[in-house]
């Protein structure tokens, strides 16, 4: 907030403090959903970004440039753009859960593994458009690509915001579960949760987190799984209430010391998401070769 400000409060002060509001939003977010996400899925290598929503959105932004092309509101309209992208990533979820959680002991890995053919195909038919249309216009899809907050619209933030609170008080109180969900479907349920009830709604609430962080800052595919692993390693606690603030808090120091580097260290040559999703590959990389280990 305050490095190399020379004395110009008056524009430092409101622009820096948008881009750290934005870093809170999304990290918070992100932090959130994985830590529930790894929380139902009793693994710590995945992350909500395996379901497709990551692709999903790419694809989305790349059909309404081919589409439509790059002038036209659905695109210049940054807060049309923005509800456009969580309506169509929550709808997906939605129907992804009612279809999956339809019969009765679906298996969490089943969700995963047809998340993981979405999002492939999401992937390929975004390429396949990439390919079609004009270059001009791929540079506009280019930015989607990866995740800015050097641009972040004011408007969006209080949007964004909101729905997050919204979020966060209505799920606030499936938190209490999560310590019992941490043992399994079976222990969880011997122990008095009711599973399937409480499993949907989790993940409806991290499928809308995930998608209101994707599209208001763009995609960050490594962030979730680096800080929940470092959490982990520094709270030593199983007891989600110690957890999910740690988590948030970290993933909020880790996207300001990114950004840090993307401005003074590499002088914007890159961005936020390529440093993250590096140092996130690495740490997934090194947990892989941990758990083979273990095996």
């Amino acid at each position: 907030m305050t490095i190399k400000a020379g004395g110009n409060w008056d524009y430092i002060l409101p622009k820096r403090g948008m881009k750290v509001l934005a870093i809170i939003l999304t990290g918070s977010a992100i932090a959130y959903a994985t830590l529930v996400f790894q929380t139902i899925a009793n693994n710590r290598i995945l992350t909500p970004s395996i379901m497709g929503l990551d692709s999903l959105y790419m694809m989305i932004q790349t059909f309404v440039i081919f589409v439509f092309g790059s002038k036209t509101r659905p695109v210049m309209d940054s807060n049309l753009n923005f509800l456009l992208c969580v309506g169509l990533m929550v709808l997906f979820s939605a129907i992804l859960y009612k279809v999956l959680f339809k019969r009765d002991q679906q298996n969490i890995y089943y969700l995963l593994l047809i998340g993981i053919i979405f999002g492939t195909l999401f992937q390929s038919l975004a390429t396949f458009w990439q390919v079609l249309i004009d270059p001009n216009e791929f540079q506009i899809v280019q930015d989607k690509m990866f995740a800015s907050f050097n641009n972040i619209n004011t408007k969006l933030l209080g949007i964004a915001g909101v729905l997050m609170v919204l979020v966060f008080a209505y799920f606030w109180r499936f938190n209490k579960y999560l310590d019992v969900l941490s043992l399994g479907r079976e222990q969880a349920i011997n122990l008095g949760v009711d599973y399937d009830y409480v499993v949907k709604r989790l993940l409806i609430g991290v499928a809308i987190l995930i998608s209101i962080a994707t599209a208001l800052v763009g995609p960050i595919t490594f962030l979730g799984l680096l800080v929940v692993n470092v959490t982990y390693e520094f709270m030593k606690t199983y007891r989600h209430s110690y957890l999910i603030p740690a988590s948030m808090l970290i993933s909020v120091i880790a996207l300001v010391g990114g950004q840090l580097v993307v401005e003074r260290v590499f002088t914007f040559s890159t961005t936020l998401s390529v440093i993250i999703n590096f140092v996130g590959g690495i740490y997934f990389i090194y947990l892989l070769l941990k758990e083979s280990k273990s095996w």
